[in-house]
């Protein structure tokens, strides 16, 4: 723990242009236009967008971008005070939709984790050439009862300190993520101290770490959303959650769909995860899917293919 504390971090990636902002919610572009469909990738509400965009060797928006595709990325920025009521369907109708409307033409959506359940609510609402979700959740029936019961008790304990401040800080999400499994924590950090130092290994560890320790708070709605409507109730799972006044439904949608799953995905299993028209499912992390090792060539490349078939 204290070489990860301790260690020097290679500086940032250069950071792309912002092209639009909506709040605190801007829309950064990695690549250019080619008279294609944009394709817009939408994080989690939960840590920050740089999982996308880790570092040089590991970027998925960098990859794609020299791949070809117009890339873009919503980065969610950290909420004010006043966005405190903002909820999960205000972060789509306020801040996500909005921003997909300065773009010259419908684009292909790519949501992870929660991004890609936001991106199937703003799939019902705005024209899309095609979404994609990788990890995301939405039949929250599929996590085990176990996992549902430590993070409703999670919730009743923290909330009404969220209901005051007006935001879920960042440490009440986190202790939910150790919780699942503790021991895998001290495991980790316990093989760090063997990684060869100045090893892509050393960076690459301090990179998703910092990354996953980090992070803007949620607001107090969105929080209330998440934890009671999608975890304690499915209301996705069951078609019974609305944004913008419709009830989303993934397989009402008429443009191409694709869902990425994994079957060792301890953060969203598969049987949580959205099973969309076309499905996909491998036995990678939830975090290694999109910055591991094997990232590049089991999903960048496939996924890179997918999104040139359909006009992107």
């Amino acid at each position: 723990m204290r070489r990860y504390q301790q260690a020097q971090r290679p500086p940032p990636p250069p950071a792309p242009a912002t092209m639009a902002q909506v709040g605190s919610a801007r829309l950064l572009r990695y690549g250019v236009d080619n008279g294609r469909a944009p394709v817009v990738f939408v994080p989690s509400l939960i840590n920050p967008p740089q999982v996308l965009d880790l570092s040089e060797r590991r970027s998925l928006l960098r990859h794609m971008a020299a791949a070809g595709h117009d890339a873009w990325l919503i980065d969610w920025g950290s909420p004010s005070v006043q966005a405190a009521a903002i909820g999960l369907d205000g972060h789509v109708t306020d801040r996500l939709l909005p921003l997909i409307a300065s773009l010259p033409r419908p684009p292909i959506i790519v949501g992870y984790c929660l991004g890609g359940t936001l991106a199937l609510g703003a799939a019902m609402l705005h024209p899309m050439q095609a979404v994609a979700t990788i990890a995301s959740p939405w039949q929250f029936e599929g996590f085990s009862d176990a996992d549902r019961q430590d993070i409703s008790a999670l919730w009743r304990g923290a909330k009404p300190m969220c209901d005051r401040l007006g935001y879920v800080p960042m440490e009440v999400l986190q202790s939910g993520f150790w919780a699942m499994d503790p021991a895998r924590t001290i495991r980790k950090f316990a093989a760090f101290a063997d990684i060869a130092a100045g090893s892509d290994g050393e960076r690459a560890f301090m990179a998703v770490e910092d990354w996953a320790n980090g992070g803007p708070p949620l607001t107090y709605a969105a929080g209330r959303d998440l934890f009671d409507d999608l975890y304690a109730g499915n209301a996705s799972g069951e078609r019974r959650w609305t944004v913008g006044g419709r009830t989303v439904d993934p397989h009402a949608l008429a443009c191409p769909t694709l869902s990425i799953r994994s079957t060792t995905d301890r953060i969203v299993p598969a049987a949580a995860s959205t099973q969309l028209a076309t499905d996909w499912q491998f036995k990678l992390g939830h975090v290694g899917m999109v910055v591991g090792g094997q990232a590049r060539e089991t999903l960048w490349f496939p996924l890179s293919q997918w999104l040139s078939s359909h006009g992107g």
